[in-house]
């Protein structure tokens, strides 16, 4: 199992997750002469759902929490799964991404990206916005990067509960940030960004 630095002494009433999810070594297309993109496994540790499942992320979320858990298309059951191990209930799809560019799949052309969010006790309160959109329309970035205004609409529907980012790439003002990409995963409260490995 890759080594995680410990999770951070305190709890959270929003849980925002990114996980590294496991494609076995497959590599991703890009498209008739353009190559590959590497795949995941070539730009961060990918971790397996059964270790996934050993972080005690329960141990670091409030009675009432809200998890928003980012899902690759083929890894939807693993995260409905994860979310369980966490000691969340299953609640809707948050966020749809529509990356505004495709890539080939073996079904159909992939073009979006799914946000579940999973419920911990009750809604987090108090609440913010209550007409935040799900769809969210941003054009695919570097591999893996999700676009900024999901993290956007979920302070604007929470911006008063402690939150904190799993497997993070940066830091990000107002959340904690936790993972193996940021250089200090127990703060989060410095904009400073880290470079990619």
């Amino acid at each position: 199992m890759t080594a995680f630095p410990a999770l951070p002494d305190r709890r959270f009433g929003i849980i925002y997750a990114d996980p590294p999810w496991d494609y076995r070594g497959q590599l991703q297309h890009a498209g008739m002469g353009s190559g590959d993109t590497g795949g995941a496994v070539r730009h961060y540790p990918t971790v397996g759902l059964s270790d996934l499942k050993r972080l005690d992320v329960a141990r670091i979320a409030e009675e009432d929490c809200l998890l928003f858990m980012w899902a690759t298309n083929p890894h939807l059951d693993q995260a409905i799964e994860l979310g369980r191990a966490w000691d969340f209930q299953w609640a809707t799809v948050a966020f749809v991404w529509d990356k505004e560019r495709v890539n080939p799949g073996f079904y159909t052309l992939s073009q979006c990206e799914l946000c579940l969010v999973f419920k911990r006790g009750r809604i987090p309160a108090p609440r913010g916005a209550r007409n935040v959109r799900q769809l969210v329309r941003s054009r695919r970035g570097s591999h893996s990067e999700k676009p900024e205004e999901v993290r956007r609409r979920i302070e604007d529907m929470f911006p008063t509960q402690n939150k904190i980012e799993l497997f993070a790439r940066t830091k990000t003002a107002g959340w904690s940030s936790w993972g193996l990409e940021v250089a200090d995963p127990s703060e989060g409260s410095s904009t400073d960004a880290q470079p990619r490995p």
